[in-house]
């Protein structure tokens, strides 16, 4: 009897020191969160263009690389962007591990140069990408050789080295040619090659196919040297040099489409062509002839569904008669007869010359208001960083998080509703834990909870994230959906808060009653 006793009163205690304040219970609930906004908010990161974005100089230290790296990556995430597309091969060489092309001088400031200690820059921003919820596509030109402004010298595995019968000079650049169908293969493995053995949410291919036209000494239009490749490949199918270009630009981009989606058929493929496609398209455009200049038929890609999304370089004001913003973008929805997402590119990288940070806000009103476009591309992440007047425009505009909008012509079969549970380990320290429904962990989780004013947060957390805690003000309600790699949302877990008074403090007297 005394021992049951002792038990008791030690029972009581520990009670009395632990329920100062009233527990908080979680229970299934029928509350349900609002639905997350579907946007693709991406911007670039270049290494190769004026205030490149990363690294901010060649022969910067790893530890400097990899700290400038997640703070751009954290800046992404206050504006609530979800992507951004980083440039992984500017001129046939890599920001990665490659088996094919050298390191890029802009590591290191020697081509073929490893960073040191080593790393992999493309592993590690995939990883700090997708640890604060961000996709990242990995962005490819595709048949650039050499940049002009590179001053370094090309490694011994340089493409120009090994391989100087692939290339072509264009006035100051250096070319791969695309009319050669090895080099389309080589093109295509090097990029299969960063599909497989990377974690990379999309691949996207620049406007550069072949180079913008330049003119020669007597000013006159430089013709790309390719007539010896045209009359091999092209004049028996009896093609003009011109249709034959365009011919091996749509092959490529078929093939890429192809080979990726037969790798990882949940990776975007994605291009960012020349704004204009045609001029007189529509009527009161005038402008570089893509077309007939790049050979880059972009309207027929997307048309025939050899993408799945389009970021035409829209980098004109809505003011501009001859290239007017919303008069193209409103000619690029109408081209999109398979509903694929039509992103475009706003050119951040002019506000203060040709464009004012209020044009590019007006340009993400027109987007989210006026037609099929769903989302935008800012060229590029530097821009929004270091652009106070711009910064605070694009954060007033993004007050809610967004998720990318989904590939549902690909699949459109949502995974299961995870399952959800509660700890309170004290008054004050309340842990949520969440697991999938399958076996097949999300690429994201998305979880939203509620404060007392009912109004809801949403937090797009890492795929390997499998809980959080909450140590000061606990939440009303919380929602957990799965989100996969095609970006098609479970039904979300619910649990909603029920205060449970704390026991009566022990006192003289009630040991007696017990």
């Amino acid at each position: 009897m005394k021992l049951v006793i002792l038990t008791v009163f030690g029972f009581l205690t520990a009670a009395t020191l632990f329920a100062a304040a009233p527990r908080d219970v979680y229970r299934a609930s029928n509350i349900q969160p609002p639905p997350v906004p579907r946007e693709f908010r991406a911007a670039w990161i270049t290494e190769v263009a004026s205030n490149a974005d990363w690294p901010s100089g060649p022969g910067l230290s790893v530890a400097d690389q990899k700290a400038q790296m997640t703070a751009l990556l954290d800046q992404a995430v206050q504006l609530h962007l979800n992507a951004v597309v980083f440039q992984v091969r500017p001129a046939c060489d890599a920001v990665y591990n490659s088996p094919y092309e050298p390191w890029s001088a802009v590591l290191t400031g020697t081509q073929g140069k490893p960073p040191a200690p080593f790393y992999d820059p493309l592993a590690f921003a995939i990883e700090e990408a997708h640890k604060r919820g961000l996709e990242l596509h990995a962005w490819f030109n595709p048949f650039r050789a050499w940049l002009p402004t590179d001053k370094t010298a090309p490694a011994w595995n340089q493409i120009t080295r090994l391989h100087p019968e692939f290339i072509r000079h264009y006035g100051d650049q250096t070319w791969l040619d695309p009319g050669l169908p090895v080099v389309r293969n080589y093109v295509l493995s090097v990029v299969l090659d960063v599909v497989k053995r990377y974690d990379v949410d999309g691949v996207q291919f620049d406007d550069y196919f072949y180079p913008y036209p330049q003119n020669g000494d007597n000013d006159r239009p430089l013709d790309f040297p390719d007539r010896d490749t045209w009359e091999e490949y092209g004049a028996p199918l009896h093609l003009s040099r011109d249709d034959w270009r365009r011919a091996n630009i749509n092959k490529f981009i078929y093939a890429a489409y192809v080979d990726i989606k037969a790798q990882k058929p949940w990776v975007k493929i994605g291009v960012s062509p020349f704004g204009i496609w045609r001029p007189g398209y529509p009527p009161q455009i005038k402008g570089l002839d893509s077309y007939a200049s790049l050979y880059a038929d972009s309207r027929l890609w997307l048309a025939s569904g050899w993408v799945d999304y389009l970021a035409p370089q829209l980098y004109w004001s809505t003011d501009s008669r001859q290239q007017s913003f919303p008069v193209l973008l409103n000619w690029w929805e109408r081209q999109n007869v398979r509903g694929r997402g039509l992103w475009p590119g706003l050119g951040a990288a002019y506000v203060g010359g040709t464009l004012s940070a209020e044009e590019i806000a007006r340009q993400v009103e027109i987007i989210r208001y006026t037609g099929q476009a769903t989302g935008e591309i800012y060229f590029h992440l530097n821009n929004l960083v270091n652009n106070v007047e711009l910064n605070g425009l694009i954060r007033t505009q993004n007050v809610q998080t967004a998720l990318a909008p989904a590939l549902t012509w690909d699949s459109s079969d949502a995974p299961g509703q995870p399952i959800l549970t509660a700890t309170v380990d004290t008054a004050t320290n309340l842990t949520f834990q969440w697991t999938s429904a399958d076996s097949q962990s999300p690429r994201f989780w998305v979880l939203q909870y509620a404060g007392t004013n009912r109004m809801w947060r949403t937090q797009i957390c890492p795929g390997t994230q499998s809980g959080c805690s909450f140590t000061t003000s606990h939440p009303e309600a919380i929602a957990i959906s799965a989100m996969d790699h095609y970006g098609n949302v479970s039904a979300p877990a619910v649990l909603g808060r029920i205060a449970v008074p704390a026991p009566r403090p022990w006192r003289k007297g009630m040991l007696n009653s017990y």
